[in-house]
Parts: structure tokens; sequence; C-alpha cells
């Protein structure tokens, strides 16, 4: 069930055009992973879907705002005021918010809940902004770059919590340049480049779109061999251990195995995200500049 949406939308600052008719749908239980450039439209989605701007053209729809969490690089929060404040004053807006001490757990804050928001390091602001999305209890979770700042047992203790929070049936709109943090966390990722959404699916989906695979192995043939079987696009070789890039992974092992039968450790993966998002927004930036 989509529980938030853009459709048919354009948004336009004065002459630049920042999203072209973009559809966009946030499906109940599921972590919605937006990913793209700087530039590419993200925060302008995001503040359409949250009624911060207002539509060229199209519309949006979104579930009650108090059914609404959100966490925004831009947010303010004043630096006197301390960190169980903060959230018992948010909390004051909701019908039903989380308790404190569940809030406090969930985002990492015990035993700092009494100091003033300006006494804390990055990260820790960083989990005191997390505490405020999540405080009122929402259906509906936006977070943008929320993990920047953190370390990694903090970043760990987030992706529990999200992971938790979706599986209780919550829907999450995520921004974030951290692509393992995408893989490892969405259902489904769009991305987004120059105000379109230029693609769509799982990250098992998109990582298949990349333009080369990854043969591990140990063989007897030399770099220079390799590199003259059809279908060999790059090579890097770490003693008598290779890992080769091709688009026709059957074939180039094929030919392989005939010109070295004793060849072990064979390993054969997919691109990762990074590498597939990279391949699917250059292409995307060369057709624009072909149209151009």
């Amino acid at each position: 069930m989509t529980i938030a949406e853009l459709k048919g939308v354009t948004k336009r600052y004065g002459p630049v055009l920042a999203l072209r008719d973009v559809d966009l749908q946030i499906r109940s239980g599921e972590l919605l992973a937006l990913l793209g450039p700087n530039g590419a439209g993200k925060t302008t989605a995001v503040k359409l879907l949250l009624g911060l701007l207002k539509p060229t053209g199209g519309s949006v729809h979104l579930p009650a705002r108090e059914r609404v969490g959100a966490m925004l690089q831009v947010a303010k929060v004043p630096e006197t005021i301390k960190v169980r404040e903060h959230i018992h004053l948010f909390s004051s807006y909701y019908p039903s918010p989380l308790p404190m001490n569940d809030v406090l757990a969930a985002a990492g804050l015990k035993g700092i809940e009494n100091r003033q928001f300006g006494e804390l390091s990055g990260g820790q602001k960083q989990r005191v902004l997390f505490a405020l999305a999540i405080c009122g209890k929402p259906d509906l979770l936006f977070l943008d770059e929320p993990t920047v700042g953190l370390d990694t047992e903090a970043r760990r203790v987030f992706w529990d919590y999200i992971r938790s929070f979706v599986a209780a049936g919550g829907s999450v709109l995520l921004t974030t340049h951290y692509l393992e943090e995408a893989d490892a966390l969405a259902d489904r990722i769009l991305v987004i480049n120059h105000g379109r959404i230029i693609a769509e699916g799982t990250p098992a989906e998109l990582k298949a779109r990349g333009t080369a695979k990854k043969i591990r192995c140990t063989t007897r043939l030399d770099a220079v061999t390799l590199r003259m079987i059809d279908g060999v696009s790059g090579i890097v070789q770490d003693n008598r251990r290779f890992e080769i890039l091709t688009a026709q992974p059957e074939a180039v092992l094929r030919e392989m195995l005939i010109r070295d039968a004793t060849l072990t450790n064979l390993e054969v993966s997919t691109s990762s995200l990074e590498e597939a998002f990279l391949a699917i927004t250059t292409n995307d930036n060369q057709a624009m500049e072909a149209i151009a």
C-alpha cells in the first residue's frame, strides 16, 4: 500500500528545473533509498513530501503529520537546551509519543541526556536529531543523511533500530551518500539525476546493471595473456591472484579454463552498489550531453 507519493511532480526555482515529472511512491513497511549526486533533486523531493515546498506541477500525498518523523540536514536546534528537554519538547507535539527512556536507548543517548546540545560532539548531535525524529512514534520516517558523523558502532546501532522499525510495519525514506548503507537497509532504491528518476529496483537488481562483473582466481596465466582474452576490460594482479573485470564472465571463464585447467580459488561477483550507481549516473550524464 502506498502511504506517501509524488505523482507527476515538477518543481522550478525560477528558471531552474529541480524536478521533472517525478513519480515516487513510499510503500507501507518498506525502506526506500533515494540516491543521487549532489544537486540531483533529492532534498527537493523530500521537502515536497514533507509539505515544506509546494510543487510547480503534479500532486503530493502525505499521511497525517503527527504520524511522520523527519531528520533533516538543515535542522537547527537551540544550543543551550539539554538533550532531555529537547526530546520532551518534541514529544509534546505528538498524541502518543514514545517513553523518554525508549527514545534515549534507541538513539544511544543514555548518559548524556542532561548535557546541553551545544556541548555535544558532531556524532552525538546527529543522535539527538534522530531521537527528535522518532520520539513521536511515527509510522513514516524521513532520514536525510542520518549517519553523517557517526562512528562504526553508532552506525550499526542505528541500522539495527531502523531494521526493527521497518519489521514492525514502519516506512522509511532514506537519502545517503554511504552506498553500503543503502545496500544493507533498502528494500527498494530510486536513483535520481538532473531532477529525473533514472533507475529503480532492489539493491540486487541495480547491482546486476553494473557494467562489469569480477572474476577472482589463482592462475598460471600471466597478465598479458589475460588482457588478450575477448571480453576482459581490466585486470588487477596480486602475485598469482588476479581480479578480472568483464561484462562476459561465462565466456571469459571458458577461455581461461581452456588455457589453464589448474585454475583455482575461483570467485565471481557482481558489481558493488557504488560501481552500479556510478555506471548508471555516468551513462545518464553522457546521454544528457549528447542531447544537449
